[in-house]
């Protein structure tokens, strides 16, 4: 996936023209996005290491900490990068360092309260666990049903790295779903074709008759709004889990 900066263009488009240009196209455009000859998580690891050993523990750095977590790099392992970065780089800016770490991955601090987190960045209220269809996942999502005359408007919230089994919606005429993403970071995917990630303000279309599946990411809560289109004589038919395997390869 492309790497999209406009960053050198908004600061410095009418100052520094060229050096906008080439931290926007070249940089991001060209080398960030090289992800067949290196991963956006390992690059992410690498400009972070290169940041820490010079001791640029600025805005900068505060954005390839919030990148890498994005990327997928998890508290843990930032702490332990970090960790062994210290030996070579130095003490005191590994202490610089894991300061801004901290405030990047404040919430899983906080142990299992990236729950708590995720409600404070939506509106809809999680809900209960989702344990009449807990079959049809895997890991553990809820339920908030905010709608149920006219068209039925539900608030399915996943947590890190659950995902709903791969299904179909029928009808005879009408039908399918619509998902509007709220909070957090997931996948949607259809069968045969590659993944899609989602992000607050995503609408996905879902027809009938299309197998599919949706979920969270593997480092992040998820959320949306699951529409149900009328129709007539409307089904869900739910299918095989989605396998480690493939979930694996989109994190």
């Amino acid at each position: 996936m492309a790497v999209k900066q406009t960053a050198g263009r908004e600061a410095l488009g009418e100052f520094a023209p060229k050096f906008a240009q080439l931290n926007d196209d070249v940089l991001f455009g060209e080398v960030w996005s090289r992800e067949d000859k290196l991963s956006l998580r390992d690059r992410s690891l690498v400009t972070v290491v290169a940041l820490m050993s010079q001791g640029l523990v600025d805005s900068s750095f505060q954005y390839h900490l919030a990148t890498a977590r994005k990327n997928g790099i998890t508290r843990q392992e930032i702490a332990e990068i970090l960790t062994h970065a210290a030996f070579y780089a130095g003490w005191p800016k590994a202490w610089a360092a894991f300061r801004m770490a901290k405030e990047v991955w404040a919430d899983e601090d906080a142990g299992d309260d990236g729950k708590g987190q995720h409600q404070k960045e939506m509106v809809f209220p999680i809900g209960a666990p989702s344990d009449a269809f807990a079959q049809y996942f895997v890991g553990r999502s809820y339920l908030q049903p905010l709608s149920t005359s006219q068209v039925g408007v539900y608030n399915v919230t996943f947590e890190p790295g659950c995902r709903n089994n791969w299904h179909v919606h029928h009808a005879h005429k009408g039908g399918g779903q619509i998902l509007i993403c709220v909070a957090g970071r997931g996948w949607y995917q259809e069968w045969g074709k590659e993944a899609r990630a989602l992000h607050p303000g995503d609408v996905v279309n879902i027809p009938t008759g299309v197998k599919h599946w949706h979920g969270a990411a593997a480092d992040s809560w998820f959320s949306h709004l699951a529409l149900e289109v009328p129709g007539e004589d409307s089904s869900n038919q739910w299918l095989e889990a989605v396998s480690d395997e493939v979930y694996g390869q989109l994190n």
